[in-house]
């Protein structure tokens, strides 16, 4: 903190997890809607299985920092604001079916950017820009009297874990600890997923890059004199952030969500050169774009409403056990369910 701003270390703390993540895109495969794809269609749980070895790994390194004293889950956002379960299901449906209109969500897009895709950089444009809009701009007024973020007014703590210990006596780390490891020690069950060590490594990098969010931006918080905030990845509103620095770097400062996208970029253009799959890809067919454009609409919209994406929900907000985690990840699994079968069947009865 002598030499660098603490903007830019925490900046440099989301680049390093967010290249983590954009390995694990390219080298391991790691897709929300690659996964939910092959469950459906594929009859194939193993992306899904990394997707749960992700999660039960950022739930037990995030309560092992806590119990350790190096990070205050009370300090996360996900506990700064009462859970709307309406915001959850209606803001993760949207999302869900924009992504799969789109064909990825906010973190693939990036991944894909980084491999070359044009049309994944007109959907991280337009879903950056439309999260703005809501978040911020000539929709928010609508959001806000819609659903107003509140501070939580009861005792009871807003996440799974806390609550167990609110009502049991048992400590909240030790809940979120035993929680993790169930997780953890169900996805590796599997004799398929076992085979495929390298998925395991893949999925569990992912949740240690959460934890390294938490851990980094917590260090920054208690030892830094700048009131910034403790934060870990998600790929929604940082997309705005990160197009507002890209166009006024000079009158704004680094963030870490800045540095987290930035990371996925570099690193998934680092895996698509690793695995020799980086080429340009351009959309040829305006229907295509007029579906992934309208896809990015509703995941940026969607996102900001339910309060994180399939990363920021799906894993970070997972990883301190907040209610709205396990909702919003279950809305855009049946939102994206809901958007395959209208792309592949048109909402034709089932036979």
């Amino acid at each position: 903190m002598e030499f660098l701003p603490e903007t830019t270390i925490v900046a440099l703390i989301g680049l390093g997890g967010g290249l983590v993540l954009g390995l694990a895109a390219r080298l391991g495969r790691f897709c929300t809607m690659g996964a939910i794809e092959d469950l459906l269609y594929a009859q194939s749980d193993l992306r899904m299985r990394m997707w749960g070895m992700a999660i039960g790994s950022a739930i037990l390194g995030t309560f092992i920092l806590s119990q350790t004293g190096l990070l205050n889950i009370g300090q996360t956002f996900y506990f700064s604001v009462t859970w709307m379960p309406l915001a959850s299901i209606l803001g993760g449906l949207a999302f869900g079916y924009g992504m799969a209109m789109a064909g990825n969500c906010a973190f693939g897009s990036i991944a894909r950017l980084g491999g070359g895709d044009m049309r994944a950089f007109v959907i991280v444009l337009v879903m950056g820009v439309s999260a703005y809009a809501v978040l911020s701009g000539p929709f928010a007024f609508l959001r806000i009297y819609v659903f107003p973020h509140i501070e939580p007014t009861t005792e009871i703590p807003q996440g799974i874990a806390h609550a167990i210990g609110y009502y049991t006596g048992i400590s909240a780390n030790y809940v979120g600890i035993a929680i993790g490891a169930a997780i953890v020690a169900f996805m590796v069950s599997s004799a398929e997923f076992r085979a495929k060590p390298s998925s395991i490594l893949w999925g569990a990098m992912v949740g240690l890059a959460i934890v390294s969010g938490w851990a980094g931006t917590q260090w920054v918080a208690n030892t830094g004199f700048e009131d910034l905030p403790v934060v870990s990845h998600s790929y929604s509103a940082p997309l705005g952030e990160a197009i507002l620095y890209t166009m006024t770097a000079s009158g704004r400062s680094l963030s870490f969500a800045v540095g987290s996208v930035v990371g996925v970029l570099v690193g998934s253009f680092l895996g698509s050169l690793i695995k020799g799959h980086f080429r340009w890809e351009a959309c040829e067919d305006p229907r295509e774009l007029r579906r992934q454009i309208f896809g990015a609409m509703l995941m940026g919209g969607g996102a900001v409403v339910a309060l994180g994406c399939t990363i920021g929900q799906g894993i970070t907000a997972f990883s301190v056990l907040a209610y709205s985690a396990p909702v919003t990840f279950a809305a855009i699994f049946a939102g994206a369910a809901l958007g395959l079968r209208h792309l592949i069947a048109g909402f034709q009865p089932a036979e």
